[in-house]
């Protein structure tokens, strides 16, 4: 029993430590990330468990968009959902 509690208590130390974007992209879940005012969102990727996104100065033709990138995995667990939006 005394096994069990110590395990259930790292488990809740690594959960709560992770960022919202490592939470998404390990143990599935949802997060938003709004872009600096005025950024357009050109890429995203990730490196190990940081998120990388690459953006321009937002154009006056330029629409305000939202992106979602929605991870799909093998057995249906822990599928991630990361929200990307602008912002004029």
């Amino acid at each position: 029993m005394k096994n069990f509690i110590s395990i259930i208590f790292v488990l809740v130390i690594l959960i709560t430590s992770c960022t919202e974007n490592s939470k998404a992209k390990n143990f599935g879940g949802e997060t938003t990330i709004n872009l600096p005012k005025g950024q357009k969102l050109v890429n995203v990727t990730w490196k190990e468990t940081n998120m990388w996104y690459l953006t321009k100065p937002m154009m006056p033709s330029d629409s305000v968009e939202t992106y979602t990138f929605h991870e799909e995995s093998s057995f249906g667990v822990w599928e991630g959902t990361v929200r990307l939006v602008e912002t004029r």
